[in-house]
């Protein structure tokens, strides 16, 4: 459960007033992390705010509960509304409101109305009569249709709204306001439960945009969204048979990524090695804080997680010049796969932030059931921060606990350094910095990296999110099948709040 006031993003709301992404900070590279990480959470929770229409200071035109991308215009523009990156980052606020930051309730609030809207609208990618419409991956920040060539349909976005949806309202049964969870959540959440199940099967575009496929991310947030829907719906009296029947098949999907040492995050793989951020922020995604070092929904802890991380990370090493010198079992800047060559192919900040977050996941789960084991899977990573690793089980009392966990807590540290190393004195966070300079690069203010830079933040303190119910889904049925459901949708119609 999130610790009541310890997340950061609580302790310093009271100072947000006071704080701009304008102030500028002399010493911040020189600060320790601790401090780096408490001045750069103010400036980061703003920095969210700032981009959240109707009132954010960066996003003027942007209608009530939009949350616009970045306010960058050209080179690149921006200027949209994604929905995964609107999930993600909606995800993060709705932890800091249950962490005791009250004044994000009327941001959840008006998301959730604004999505009601966003369910409607007529893309592209189809409407609401058959679902098809969900799939669509941006809108312009006045809440209508971008109409413009893109890389559609977008299978996540459906997937990662429901999770976010369903963490606020659970907190609303919770709280005693059941009727409004029916009436203003679950409208929306069947919605997008009845997408995921219909078309999980089909193919759509990776969360880069990039490749037309299966993406690990997408099926990963697919099943988890479709395990705690169900449990929703029994909450609200009400079914999702389709979503009971469908998680289990995507669960079996999901193990096809698997080649044995790391995660191919596309099928197909467009060339590439496979080795991509996408399979690390699955791992974040699917984190259960209740659940094992669980192989088959690919926990953080997990000896598959463990060994895809290193092979992603050690991936950059030598291609980028910031990395220059930086041994095996120290942390680097890691971009989106090696392959990349957008904007130049840089270290994003969200990615390095996200290879630490998966750390400090695994941390918390050892911690929790009090052991940790080294397989022959995972041997490979804990070599590389221990030499003298060995395969086994070991107990938090034991001395070979101790410092293995001690020296993943280093690594995962490590990774945050280098965002503090690149992050400018006024604490600004964009999509990336330069391979060779750390300069930052391409689109200013990214909403996602400073929703990353916060959920990095908040495991790194041992502040979790809610339980999804991993630990009862976890069961890969002995053969896969590639059948679908099909799904009925209905226009949203949310009460006043």
């Amino acid at each position: 459960m999130l610790g009541h006031n310890t997340w950061t993003l609580a302790l310093l709301a009271s100072l947000l007033p006071a704080v701009t992404s304008s102030v500028v900070h002399p010493s911040r590279r020189q600060s320790s992390l601790e401090s780096f990480i408490q001045s750069e959470s103010t400036v980061a929770l703003q920095g969210v705010l700032n981009n959240i229409g109707a009132n954010g200071s960066s996003v003027a035109g942007a209608s009530s509960g939009v949350v616009v991308a970045s306010p960058s215009k050209s080179n690149p523009d921006y200027f949209y509304t994604w929905t995964r990156d609107a999930a993600l980052t909606l995800a993060m606020v709705v932890e800091g409101f249950m962490a005791g930051d009250t004044s994000l309730e009327n941001v959840i609030q008006q998301y959730i109305t604004a999505q009601a809207t966003v369910q409607t609208i007529s893309s592209p990618s189809g409407g609401l009569s058959d679902g098809a419409g969900l799939g669509e991956p941006k809108f312009n920040v006045d809440l209508t249709a971008f109409t413009g060539d893109w890389g559609r349909p977008q299978r996540d976005g459906p997937a990662l709204r429901a999770s976010a949806l369903i963490a606020y309202g659970n907190y609303l049964v919770g709280a005693g306001k059941q009727s409004v969870a029916k009436t203003n959540i679950w409208p929306i959440v069947q919605n997008d439960l009845n997408y995921v199940a219909q078309y999980w099967n089909q193919t759509g575009f990776d969360l880069w945009e990039e490749v037309d496929g299966s993406s690990f991310f997408t099926v990963a947030a697919q099943h988890r969204a479709l395990v705690e829907g169900s449990a929703f719906a029994t909450t609200l009296g009400q079914s999702c048979d389709i979503c009971d029947s469908q998680a289990p098949q995507i669960l079996c999907f999901l193990q096809g990524f698997w080649n044995g040492t790391s995660a191919i995050s596309n099928l197909p793989s467009d060339n590439r090695s496979g080795l991509d951020a996408n399979s690390v922020l699955s791992s974040i995604q699917t984190f259960d804080p209740n659940s094992s070092c669980d192989d088959t929904t690919f926990q953080p802890c997990s000896a598959r997680a463990l060994s895809n991380h290193k092979l992603y990370v050690d991936s950059f090493r030598a291609i980028y010049g910031v990395n220059s010198g930086k041994p095996t079992g120290q942390a680097v800047a890691v971009g989106r796969y090696p392959e990349d060559t957008y904007q130049g192919g840089n270290p994003w900040y969200l990615t390095t932030l996200a290879a630490a977050e998966q750390l400090y996941d695994a941390l918390y789960q050892w911690k929790k059931q009090g052991s940790l084991a080294i397989t022959q899977t995972s041997l490979p990573f804990f070599q590389d921060l221990v030499p003298s690793a060995t395969l086994g089980n070991y107990s938090s009392s034991s001395s070979t606990y101790s410092s293995i966990t001690s020296a993943v807590k280093t690594y995962a540290d490590g990774f945050y350094s280098i965002v503090q190393q690149y992050t400018p004195n006024n604490g600004s966070l964009a999509e990336q910095f330069s391979r060779d300079t750390g300069t930052a690069l391409s689109a200013g203010d990214l909403t996602w990296s400073y929703a990353a830079f916060l959920t990095a933040a908040a495991r790194r303190s041992e502040i979790v999110p809610p339980s999804w119910g991993a630990s009862k889904a976890n069961k890969v049925p002995s053969q896969c099948q590639g059948g679908s459901a099909s799904g009925t949708y209905t226009t949203p119609t949310l009460s006043p709040w």
